[in-house]
């Protein structure tokens, strides 16, 4: 049976969103999918609504139009609710990232949790890098709830236990020119060159840092 699906990424420059384009055409056989960018572009329900990298607060009127709307969101819930939370994780020093599989409620990232998935870092992955495991994550718990969800039951939070990430900010991307690159290796790693680049400011002037592997062979 063709299940319904509606992906929802606000922004096609979002590096997952290729991602989604090849997911929607590899399952196009089993799966009716549509991914778009605003929630006012949902013009019928189906039976699941994802949201992925979606800046949008989804209505109850939305996600009463689906069996499920389900979120993706990069922590470990009910810790890292917010902004940004894989990002915050590598800069604060973990060497495992958690990609939870949840319930879309009115208060963000509150809902009941489905599954998740554990991806161990070696500390030396880039922003790139650590973007395709997070993703790979997303995509493939995007996979299971497509033949679990209708048969599975999720787990509520442990709201008492609950921490959140504030958004990030063009500043948090500021390197201290006072501080040791070792020191200051896990914010540089996580700098998308595009989107939120490290940079240094000296003599009033502001530079652009982008970090690159450069392994010999």
């Amino acid at each position: 049976m063709t299940i319904g699906v509606t992906l929802i990424c606000s922004s096609k420059a979002h590096p997952i969103y290729k991602a989604l384009e090849k997911w929607c055409l590899s399952n196009q056989k089993e799966i009716q999918a549509n991914l778009i960018n605003k929630i006012d572009s949902i013009k019928a329900g189906g039976d699941i609504l994802f949201l992925v990298s979606c800046t949008e607060i989804v209505p109850i009127s939305i996600r009463e139009m689906f069996r499920y709307s389900l979120v993706l969101h990069a922590s470990d819930l009910p810790y890292g609710r917010g902004w940004s939370p894989h990002v915050w994780d590598v800069i604060s020093g973990k060497d495992e990232l958690t990609v939870s599989l949840l319930n879309a409620e009115g208060m963000v990232d509150t809902g009941d949790i489905w599954r998740q998935k554990h991806i161990a870092l070696n500390g030396l992955e880039l922003y790139d890098e650590i973007n395709t495991l997070v993703f790979e994550a997303e995509i493939d718990l995007i996979s299971w709830a497509c033949l679990n969800v209708f048969i599975t039951t999720p787990i509520p939070q442990r709201s008492a236990e609950a921490s959140y990430h504030r958004k990030r900010k063009p500043v948090d991307s500021k390197i201290d020119v006072n501080k040791s690159i070792v020191e200051q290796f896990n914010l540089l790693r996580t700098c998308d060159p595009n989107r939120y680049p490290a940079f240094f400011e000296l003599n009033n002037r502001k530079f652009k840092l982008v970090l690159e592997r450069y392994d010999e062979e």
